[in-house]
Formats: structure tokens, C-alpha cells, sequence
């Protein structure tokens, strides 16, 4: 599968912002940063918080539930660099925020008892 789908209004996300959309069930952490639109995988590796729900600072993504700190950019984990968010490219079409979905296989959620 690689497949571009639409999942937002351009004008719906001011920069330093972020939300949780779905395209083909796939749930995704869409992010608004001053450079663009960035997509990630909406779970947490570390306890599965969604993404979307989570803050920004600058280009940092914090999940909401733990404080997990991400690259909004390029998914790569600040807290943890071996526990990486799936990254999704994003463009802007007629308006309109789309993302592409590949084959490659979601990251698994881990759920380690001792990262608290």
C-alpha cells in the first residue's frame, strides 16, 4: 500500500499545534510547526499516550501521559533513541493537509513496567 490520503483543512491547524486524525484506521499525530505540517504515529511507544493529545515545545513533541519527548520532525526519540515514532510525509494540496501511508509496518506499542 502507498497511499496519499486527505485528512484535514490546511487552515484547521495554526502552528504549535497538534491533533490526533485517522486515515484508513491508521490514527495519526498530525503537528503544526512555523516549517509545515509533520505527521508521527499517534501512540507512544512507551505506554501508547496519544500524540495528538500531547504538547509542544518548539519542535518537541511531549507525550501527554509520561513526558516522552519526540522530534515532531523525524520521530526520533529524545527521551528514549531507541524507541523511535513512525513517521508519515505530509503535503498540502488544494487546501488540504494529505498524508502517505506506506506498507511499512506500524512501530509496536512496548509497554515496559520500568521506564516510568
Amino acid at each position: 500500500m502507498d497511499t496519499w490520503c486527505d485528512v484535514a483543512e490546511a487552515g484547521s491547524l495554526a502552528p504549535g499545534n497538534c491533533r490526533t486524525v485517522e486515515a484508513r484506521g491508521v490514527r495519526i499525530a498530525l503537528v503544526c510547526l512555523d516549517d509545515g505540517f509533520h505527521a508521527v504515529e499517534d501512540a507512544c511507544p512507551h505506554r501508547g499516550g496519544s500524540m495528538g493529545s500531547g504538547y509542544l515545545d518548539g519542535c518537541t513533541l511531549h507525550c501527554p501521559l509520561h513526558g516522552w519527548a519526540y522530534d515532531a520532525r523525524s520521530g526520533v526519540g529524545i527521551t528514549r533513541p531507541d524507541k523511535p515514532l513512525r513517521t508519515f510525509s505530509t503535503r498540502i494540496q488544494e487546501g488540504r493537509i494529505w498524508v502517505r501511508l506506506t506498507d511499512k509496518p506500524p512501530a509496536t506499542v512496548s509497554h515496559d513496567e520500568d521506564l516510568d
